[in-house]
Parts: structure tokens; sequence; C-alpha cells
């Protein structure tokens, strides 16, 4: 065979490669063979998952963006409620000076008394404010914390690694619980040289147990909402309580991951979990509530008011991830972010045909 009549190299795939084989073996590919070998099903699955897990991290940082680190320097709502607490603020100090002289003008013992009070109102509400804005900072800076490790493990920055993982340790360093959690990551900061793989042990020996104690509070607030939801005799008293039951699962899941949120910090966390939803669209880590709603939908057929427990269970552990996706202080890297089947599964389970 002359050089310019071979045949360029061909690729087979072993399927047709032996389907050709069996049925003519005088039949042979000329030149040079290349198989293909199968794709495995585990890394489609695989990418799928990061894909996803990508898609969910964004959201989480473009809600935190919206209410926790929202650095708006003008803004006409800002303006409204900043020039009508000056006037309040103006009017409540008119006010306690009026009172403080005529207590004066009655008896100077009364008057003494009067600016004794005054004094220990204005120092409670200083300290309150500094409260309210420590409150705000910290939980500002555990977004930025969140954010910064999840660029860190992406770009395998090993500097910038250990540096967010030395102020994650000391974000708990007033937790005892956490206490040999924070030595050993001290131990491998020293050791490993691998950005992700730290962040990847941080994650794990650090963050992970406090996973659990929010996931136990988000299966106990969903419990005791479906349970009140069942069994309340009036609609009013559902909504006030599922009202608490959210406002109460919010802040100990933010007290957990290291925040103090109080009334202003609160709100914007509030806006944060608000936008998170908006953003998933009502889905996180692949569970959707109409989907559960739909297949696991028997309890409605047995009972209104046991449907409406469900229904409510389910919305309280959907508000419980989002805000445990918000305040968590690093994302979810080694671990699978839980969904409503992890945190609540007795939602979900029918009942049983014996009883």
């Amino acid at each position: 065979m002359q050089p310019d009549q071979r045949r360029p190299p061909r690729a087979f795939r072993l399927d047709d490669l032996n389907q050709s084989f069996a049925g003519s073996a005088s039949e042979k590919p000329r030149g040079p063979v290349v198989i293909e070998a199968a794709r495995d099903p585990f890394e489609a699955e695989a990418e799928a998952l990061m894909a996803a897990r990508d898609i969910d991290e964004e959201a989480v940082e473009e809600a935190q963006q919206r209410g926790i680190v929202a650095r708006s320097l003008f803004s006409w709502a800002g303006l409204f409620w900043s020039a009508a607490g000056g006037l309040v603020t103006l009017a409540m100090g008119l006010w306690l000076t009026k009172l403080v002289d005529d207590l004066f003008a009655r008896a100077p013992a009364f008057g003494a008394i009067g600016l004794v009070l005054a004094s220990l109102a204005g120092l409670a509400l200083f300290v309150l404010a500094a409260r309210e804005i420590a409150g705000v900072l910290r939980q500002r800076h555990i977004a930025d914390l969140h954010a910064g490790l999840a660029r860190a493990r992406e770009t395998d920055d090993f500097k910038e690694a250990r540096r967010r993982i030395g102020e994650l340790a000391s974000l708990y360093a007033g937790r005892p619980e956490t206490s040999i959690a924070r030595a050993e990551l001290r131990q491998h900061a020293h050791e490993i040289v691998d950005g992700r793989d730290l962040i990847d042990i941080a994650e794990r020996t650090l963050v992970m147990p406090l996973d659990l104690d929010v996931e136990r509070e988000i299966a106990r607030a969903a419990k005791r909402v479906s349970v009140v939801t069942a069994l309340a005799p009036k609609a009013f008293i559902d909504v006030i309580f599922v009202a608490a039951q959210a406002i109460r699962l919010i802040r100990r899941i933010a007290v957990i991951y290291g925040g103090r949120p109080g009334l202003f910090g609160f709100f914007k966390l509030l806006r944060s979990i608000g936008a998170h939803i908006a953003i998933t669209g009502g889905m996180a880590a692949g569970d959707s509530l109409i989907q559960q709603l739909l297949g696991h939908g028997l309890a409605a057929k047995l009972s209104a008011r046991l449907g409406e427990g469900v229904l409510n269970g389910l919305l309280t552990a959907r508000v419980g991830l989002s805000a445990m996706a918000v305040c968590r202080p690093m994302p979810f890297a080694s671990s699978r972010a839980p969904g409503v089947n992890d945190v609540a599964p007795f939602l979900f389970s029918k009942p049983d045909a014996k009883s």
C-alpha cells in the first residue's frame, strides 16, 4: 500500500467493535484503532451534583449580599427613617428635659431622682445601640467569611485558606465545645499545604457538629408546628404560632453558627432568608415542596387539619434550611446540604397499617 493511500486513524466504541468482529470475521478495521472507554455513570452524577452545588452557593452569596452585607450609602427609605428617627429622638429629649425641669421645680429630690433615671435610660439605650451595631457587624463578618472560604477553596489558595480558617477558629473562641476542633485545626494548619484540603478538614471537624445541632433545631420546630397546627382549634393560633416558631428558629440558628442578631440584625437576616427562598424558588439541594406534597400528601386525605400540619411543618423546615444556608460561616463542600427529607423525615412517614 502506498503511503498516500493509508487510511486515517479511526475511533471505535467497544460495543461497535465487538459487533463488527462478530458480524464478519474477515472485515477488520484498517489503520490504527483507538478504543474509547465507556463513560463512568458516577462521573456524570458527580458533575451534576457539583453543578447544583455551585448554583446553590451562588444563591446563598447573592442572598447574603441583598440582606446581611448590603451597603447602600444612600436610599430614600434610609433617608426617611433616619430623619424620622432624628425627629423622634429630639422630641424625646425635649420631653425628658421638660420633665426633669418640672420635677426640680416641684422638689429638688424629685428632680435628682428624675435626672438619675433619665441617665440610666440613656446609658441602657447606648448599650442596646452598641449591641445592635456589634450584632450587625458580626453577622456581616460571618457572611464575608463564607464568601472568602468559598473563593479560597475554588482557587485552592493555601495562604487565603489558612487566614480564613484562623478567622473561623477565632469566631468560636468562646465556645468550650469547639476547643478540641480548634486545636486540631491549629495543628493541621502547619502540616497541610493544600488549601482545599484544609478547608474540608475545618468543615468536618468544626462546622459539621454545628450542622447537626441546627438540623435538630429545625426538626424540633417543624414537629412542634405540625402538631400544634393539627390540634389548634382556631386558624389565628396557627398563624401566630408558626410565625413565633420561625422567628425563634432563625435566631437559634444564627446563634449556633456564631451570630448575635439583635432587632436590626434580625431584620437584615430575615431579608437575606427571604431573598434566598425567592432565588431558589422554594427548592434546595434537590428538594421541591410541590413534589414532596404530591408524593407524600396522603395525610391530607386522612384529615384536613393533619394536611395543614404537614404543610406548615414543611414550610417551617424550608425556612430553617434557608437560614442554615445563609448563617453558615462556610459553604457546603465536603458535605451535602441537607434537604427537608433529611431534617424532617417524620413529615413524610406513612401511617402504620396495623395502627
